[in-house]
């Protein structure tokens, strides 16, 4: 392992303005250079400099679509990293703990992280299932079986067919992810990506154009609410 690459990549996300841009991408969605540089409050010409740099150490990539350039995280490996970095600053801050504010409370409800829910309702989630005993989930692993297949299946997600479980094309392969607010795991992994995507699209929960907090929409209520039951449920 090369040590000069690790502290190359450590060096770039530590860097304020390209942490505060790397935190932008963890919605999931591709933004502009410009969107990039109001996140991190910084002037566009830097914010090209910076993006420049994180593009050569592959730690985003970049998609050209007519007279824009689209940037997103380079691999769900990226936001892994940021992930577990979000979670040991909230671990190690010292001093007592910050009261939130209105616009906390609504990424500690519910969140996108990269591609799957967190907050309260992607822990609540995982708990339905562990409750269930569809899941085992605890900090060394995380596995979905048949009772929680059927499960899923009744709420209306269903999984599409993959090669085998322990595979790396499993749809139902997941890992533990500790909630860096509740301080408690929901899941990440392929079927962590398909819970959300399957969300996303019958309109359960609807994406905020300036924040990676999501709303649970009335249909998405109707649903979840009534699988997850009263005391699962994030409000």
């Amino acid at each position: 392992m090369n040590s000069h690459q690790i502290a190359r990549i450590a060096s770039l996300v530590g860097e304020p303005a390209r942490t505060a841009m790397l935190l932008e991408l963890m919605s999931g969605r591709a933004l502009t250079a410009s969107e990039l540089a109001r996140a991190a409050a910084i002037a566009a010409s830097t914010a090209s400099a910076h993006l420049a740099q994180l593009l050569d150490a592959q730690l985003l990539r970049v998609t050209a679509s007519g007279r824009h350039r689209y940037y997103r995280l380079a691999s769900p490996e990226i936001a892994r990293l940021i992930e577990t970095l979000m979670q040991l600053a909230i671990q190690t801050t010292p001093g007592p703990r910050l009261l939130v504010g209105p616009t906390d409370a609504a990424l500690r409800a519910a969140r996108t992280c990269y591609d799957h829910l967190a907050g309260r309702l992607g822990v609540s989630i995982a708990q339905r299932l562990v409750t269930d005993g569809g899941l085992v989930l605890d900090e060394d692993q995380a596995h979905l079986n048949d009772r929680g297949r059927r499960a899923l299946a009744e709420l209306g997600i269903e999984l599409p067919k993959g090669t085998g479980p322990g595979s790396r094309s499993d749809p139902a392969s997941c890992r533990p992810c500790l909630d860096w607010s509740e301080r408690r795991f929901h899941i990440g992994g392929k079927l962590a990506s398909h819970i959300c995507r399957c969300c996303l699209e019958r309109g359960w929960i609807r994406r905020r154009d300036t924040s990676r907090a999501v709303d649970v929409t009335p249909p998405g209520r109707a649903a979840l609410q009534a699988w997850l039951g009263l005391e699962l449920w994030i409000v």
